[in-house]
């Protein structure tokens, strides 16, 4: 399917619901918000089904016109809405992939949750097969072994070569999903743009955690991607969702399958096809599924820097996708004269950008406040998208800007960058953890993926996920979208 191809209406008797995160302005003509964020303008024939969505608020609406329809095709494919589908009982069409490579009691669990559901397992050359097999046959699962270590992506392949169910859930065997797992995510197959849809993956750790890195597990899950259900998509808010657990048509995977060559990342690799072909992937929290996370210190930080060394392979994939920030050239210009000491500058270049802005939104409603709003906001994101690439990607200046901080103001200012997100999540999550462990643990979080990120650099010779991907100030798309409904 093309990304250029003119999308027909939502499937009638779909409910859909507008995203939490949408602000509106203008007298709802104008929106802020979707996937990945922009400015949306509306006609006027939009306005009434726009306000009954809002007033239907997170149970969302079933539209029942032609108009309504075409609308929430257009809301749903900038993920301005979500559909909102009731959890359906089974039976359902789904064969469940598990990739195995030894783990034999994490295996049996995996296989304990997903009971009464045909399942293949596909021992990915364990040294030891016996204790897999076990596993396997005690819960009547089909097994399927490798000679050698292939990895996930060979492993997922060899399972879905067998799959003849028009669903394929791939579920990693120290994941265990919870009841109504399916009930939860299969309606989300009633549209028809969806190629996969995942739940939330939370760490399997106690209600109360005693250990310093469970306690930051239960908060900040490398693999939980919060409450809030998403379209996901190169440079939107979720960007790309694990496959620990992935709930896929088996149809689309004939042309899609999963990358071989990747041993980290394939997951990435996998929804951003799906979305360069016009699909649609979605995120699902209110489905759920626990994961046994790693939570010695070794293995904690190994398998962050591991998850970085998929860096360069991605980006050599995916061209531009991997820049560590993608900074407004204005933004770069005040955040400079912000460093440098001279806040007077910086504030002219803010006001210069709101200016230019303001110019190109003109006829539109509310040009001057949506102007100065989303220049203000830019500002904070790309200063915390800066901060996070000097945490990350660009650890090395980052260290020598924290080391350098008394002596210099522009050290400083980078250093604020770098931490001042982390008080702020500290303050928002709530962790079980004092602001000084907290700010530590994030930053080794950090500093592992950064480190594999730059052997992945070396590795391939590239310097293509260490090189930001700077906004020039005269773009020559428009700086808002219509969405008029066109009947």
């Amino acid at each position: 399917m093309s990304t250029n191809a003119p999308s027909s209406p939502a499937p009638r008797g779909l409910p859909v619901a507008l995203d939490r995160g949408l602000v509106f302005r203008a007298g709802g003509r104008v929106v802020t918000g979707g996937a990945p964020w922009a400015v949306a303008l509306f006609k006027e024939a939009a306005l009434p089904h726009l306000a009954a969505l809002r007033r239907a608020g997170r149970a969302g609406l079933s539209p029942g016109t032609t108009v309504g329809r075409v609308l929430a095709r257009q809301l749903l494919d900038r993920g301005l809405a979500h559909p909102v589908p009731a959890p359906r009982p089974g039976p359902h069409p789904v064969t469940v992939v598990v990739p195995a490579f030894g783990r034999p009691g994490e295996l049996d669990r995996c296989l304990a949750s997903l009971r009464g559901l045909p399942v293949i397992v596909v021992d990915d050359g364990s040294p030891d097969p016996a204790p897999v097999r076990a596993a396997a046959e005690a819960h009547g699962a089909h097994l399927v072994r490798h000679a050698v270590n292939r990895g996930p992506a060979a492993a997922r392949n060899t399972g879905l070569a067998l799959v003849r169910s028009p669903l394929v859930a791939f579920v990693d065997s120290d994941c265990r999903p919870e009841d109504g797992w399916l009930d939860i995510l299969v309606p989300s197959f009633d549209d028809p743009k969806v190629a996969a849809v995942a739940p939330r993956i939370v760490p399997a750790v106690p209600l109360c955690p005693t250990g310093l890195l469970a306690r930051y597990e239960a908060a900040r899950s490398a693999l939980d991607l919060g409450q809030d259900q998403a379209l996901v998509r190169p440079g939107a808010r979720v960007g790309f969702v694990p496959t620990a657990t992935l709930l896929v048509r088996r149809d689309v995977l004939r042309d899609v399958a999963f990358d071989e060559g990747l041993r980290l990342g394939e997951d990435v690799d996998l929804v951003w096809r799906l979305h360069d072909r016009g699909l649609h992937v979605r995120y699902q929290p209110r489905a759920r599924v626990a994961h046994t996370p790693r939570l010695g210190p070794r293995d904690w930080a190994r398998r962050r820097h591991e998850y970085g060394t998929s860096a360069a392979a991605l980006a050599d994939r995916h061209p531009g996708r991997l820049a560590p920030a993608r900074p407004s050239a204005w933004n770069l210009l005040a955040l400079a004269c912000a460093a440098r000491g001279h806040p007077r500058s910086a504030a002219v270049s803010t006001l210069l950008a709101m200016a230019l802005l303001r110019h190109r939104l003109k006829g539109m409603p509310g040009a001057t406040g949506l102007s100065a709003s989303v220049v203000a906001q830019g500002l904070v994101a790309d200063t915390v998208a800066l901060g996070l690439a000097l945490r990350r990607e660009w650890w090395p200046l980052g260290l020598l800007c924290l080391g350098a901080a008394r002596r210099s103001g522009a050290a400083r200012v980078a250093s604020a960058a770098m931490l001042a997100p982390l008080v702020a999540e500290w303050v928002i999550r709530g962790p079980a953890l004092d602001l000084g462990r907290w700010t530590a643990l994030r930053c080794l979080d950090d500093l592992a993926y950064g480190t594999g990120v730059t052997a992945s650099a070396w590795h391939h010779r590239s310097l293509a996920p260490l090189l930001p991907k700077v906004r020039l100030p005269f773009p020559h798309r428009p700086a808002a979208r219509r969405t008029p409904p066109t009947r």
